[in-house]
C-alpha cells in the first residue's frame, strides 16, 4: 500500500453536497425517526403492580425536571454540533464533518429508538406511581388481585410506566460520550506526551452527563437502575457509531476520519499510476532529438 501523504490538503467540496453521499443513511435515520414516533405512542405493557410493592414507588409529589425535556436535545446534540462546526470552519475540513455529524446523528437516534422500545416493552413503573395513580392520595385495589385500580390521567399514568432505561440519560450519553471521543482523537490524548489538561478536556462532556443522570434519580423520575443502564446503553451506542466512521482515538490516525486516508491513498494512487504513464512516455522533444540526433 502506497504511503499516504499526510501534508497534502484533502479535496474540497460543500459539505450539503458531499452529504448526498450518504443519501442511504440518511433515508435509514429518516426511518428510524418514523419508528420513534410510533412507539411514543405504543401503550406500554402494563405490569402487576400490588399495594406491597408501592413502598418504592410512593416518593413525594411529581418535582420538576432539573434538565427539562426540551434541554435533553440541547446537550446531546446542539453542543456537540457547536464543536464540530468550531472545528469545520478552522480547519475547513467537509471530511470531517460529513461524517462526525452523521455519527452523533445515528448515536443519538439509535439510542432513542432502543430506549423507547425498551421502556414500552419493560413497561417498568416509575417511583412516583402512586402519585400519578392517585392524585387524591387515596389507593384503590382491587380486592382479589390486590392490583392497584388507577383514576388519574390516562397519559400521565401511561408516561408512570416508562421507568426503564432513562430516556434523559442514555440520550444524554449517546451525544455526549461521542462527543468525549471525538475529541480524545483531535487532541491525541493518549500519545505519549498526554497531559492532564487533555484528559480534563475529554471528560468535561462526560461530567455534564453524570449531572443529567444524577438529577433523574434526585428528582424522583428514575431508579438507580433505570439510570445505570440507559447510560450504559447510550455509551455502547455512541461507541459503535463513533468507530463506524474514526479510527480509536489511540491509533496513530486517530485524529482523522477513515474517509480522509481513504480519500489520500486513491489520490496518491492516481499520481503514481500518472508518473508511471509519463515516464514510460516521453515528451515530444525528447522524442524528435532522439532521431534527429
Amino acid at each position: 500500500m502506497p504511503d499516504i501523504e499526510l501534508g497534502s490538503p484533502a479535496p474540497r467540496s460543500h459539505p450539503f453536497k458531499a452529504a448526498t453521499v450518504h443519501k442511504h443513511d440518511w433515508l435509514i435515520l429518516f426511518l428510524l425517526l418514523v419508528i420513534e414516533a410510533i412507539l411514543l405512542m405504543i401503550e406500554p405493557f402494563r405490569r402487576l403492580v400490588i399495594e406491597d410493592m408501592l413502598t418504592d414507588m410512593n416518593y413525594p409529589p411529581l418535582k420538576t425536571n432539573t434538565v427539562l425535556f426540551w434541554a435533553v436535545p440541547i446537550l446531546a446534540m446542539l453542543l456537540p454540533f457547536v464543536v464540530f462546526l468550531i472545528y469545520y470552519f478552522t480547519r475547513d475540513d467537509v471530511h470531517d464533518f460529513r461524517p462526525v455529524i452523521l455519527g452523533v446523528i445515528s448515536s443519538v437516534v439509535l439510542t432513542a429508538v432502543i430506549t423507547d422500545a425498551l421502556k414500552d416493552t419493560v413497561g417498568r413503573p416509575r417511583p412516583h406511581l402512586f402519585c400519578r395513580s392517585f392524585p387524591h392520595g387515596i389507593g384503590v385495589f382491587d380486592t382479589m388481585m390486590k392490583d392497584v385500580i388507577c383514576h388519574g390521567d390516562l397519559a400521565v399514568i401511561r408516561e408512570g410506566c416508562k421507568s426503564f432505561p432513562s430516556g434523559h440519560t442514555s440520550w444524554s450519553f449517546a451525544g455526549l460520550s461521542y462527543l468525549s471521543w471525538y475529541l480524545a482523537g483531535k487532541i491525541r490524548a493518549f500519545d505519549r506526551r498526554s497531559q492532564i489538561a487533555k484528559l480534563c478536556i475529554i471528560h468535561f462532556p462526560l461530567l455534564l452527563v453524570a449531572f443529567v443522570a444524577i438529577s433523574r434519580v434526585d428528582d424522583y423520575w428514575r431508579h438507580c437502575q433505570d439510570v445505570f443502564a440507559g447510560s450504559l446503553l447510550g455509551s455502547v451506542v455512541a461507541a459503535f457509531c463513533y468507530l463506524q466512521f474514526f479510527p480509536y482515538p489511540n491509533d496513530m490516525n486517530g485524529w482523522a476520519p477513515r474517509a480522509f486516508f481513504h480519500t489520500m491513498e486513491e489520490r496518491n494512487r492516481v499520481h503514481s499510476s500518472a508518473q508511471r504513464v509519463n515516464s514510460s512516455h516521453p515528451q515530444q522533444p525528447q522524442v524528435e532529438a532522439s532521431f534527429t540526433g
